[in-house]
């Protein structure tokens, strides 16, 4: 690691590599480094809205308000429970959605469909039944849209509320669409390719939808008992009320949250947070070409 006489530069350093080597596992700056200097084309060109979205501290709301509101598909949460083990090995699963999330958005196309069909291969084995008896399988292409509709509205709405600048509508839709590119690649089908087809397909899946004991445990668990250490839970705190705050008022009410924090409060809360994760970590596009040891995915 490059050292530096500034402590500001050198505290925000080590808050950048802890947050980075937590999110992105140990191998997280090696997949870095090949996602960002191989050359090649990529699906998403610099500066695109797939990347700004993704890119930025936002994400960090937004991918802990994707999962709570995946877990309200009944058959999702299912396969989830079943076969992921977020109790078990949370940091390892979260490594591997952001080493994904990474490689799709800002790596080359050959790795990004490498990757897809990486995960394409284990969707085919993850298969079983809902506590209701009903089969699921992970490579459902209804399944697969679902858990892109929510993470795509959760990332795009986190980063309209707390990102360094927001998208314009036509950005916002072209974000929509450049997201369905990923979400098509793993199998899903019918993909929004606006923010009005996605508020669309959202409202379309809520008769399905339901708190489940899966879900109300993934809850507890992401709200409640985060695995980290007591001296960081406050500041993880913070990013969760923020993720809470930008739930629809329905997935609130499912999930039992509506005095879980109030929404002011949370998205003041979640505001603060993303602004100190932004200040460690920086944004991808803007941070990948630093040198390795302040550079993050």
């Amino acid at each position: 690691m490059a050292t530096t006489a500034n402590p500001i530069e050198r505290a925000r350093t080590r808050v950048g590599d802890a947050l980075f080597t937590k999110i992105a596992g140990s191998g997280g700056y090696e997949a870095r480094d090949k996602i960002h200097n191989t050359p090649g084309p990529r699906w998403f060109p610099p500066g695109s809205p797939m990347r700004r979205v993704h890119g930025d501290a936002s994400t960090f709301v937004g991918g802990l308000r994707a999962l709570l509101l995946q877990s309200l598909h009944p058959l999702a949460m299912a396969g989830v429970a079943g076969h992921s083990g977020y109790r078990g090995d949370p940091w390892g699963r979260l490594a591997r959605t952001s080493t994904f999330l990474a490689f799709t958005t800002f790596g080359t196309a050959d790795d990004a469909q490498e990757m897809v069909d990486r995960v394409r291969a284990v969707h085919d084995r993850v298969r079983g039944k809902a506590a209701d008896g009903r089969p699921y399988r992970a490579s459902d292409p209804h399944l697969l849209r679902w858990v892109h509709v929510a993470e795509a509205d959760s990332f795009l709405t986190a980063y309209q509320h707390f990102g360094e600048e927001r998208l314009t509508p036509a950005e916002a839709d072209e974000y929509v669409a450049q997201s369905g590119r990923v979400a098509s690649a793993l199998g899903a089908t019918d993909v929004p390719q606006t923010t009005a087809e996605l508020a669309a397909c959202l409202e379309g899946y809520r008769p399905e939808l339901e708190a489940s004991k899966e879900a109300l445990d993934t809850t507890h668990f992401l709200l409640k008992e985060p695995p980290l250490p007591w001296a960081v839970r406050p500041g993880y705190g913070m990013l969760a009320a923020g993720s809470v705050a930008l739930l629809p008022d329905w997935a609130r009410t499912e999930l039992g949250l509506n005095r879980y924090r109030g929404a002011r409060i949370g998205r003041m809360q979640g505001a603060v947070a993303t602004k100190a994760v932004r200040w460690g970590l920086g944004t991808a596009e803007s941070t990948h070409a630093r040198p390795s040891s302040t550079s993050r995915t």
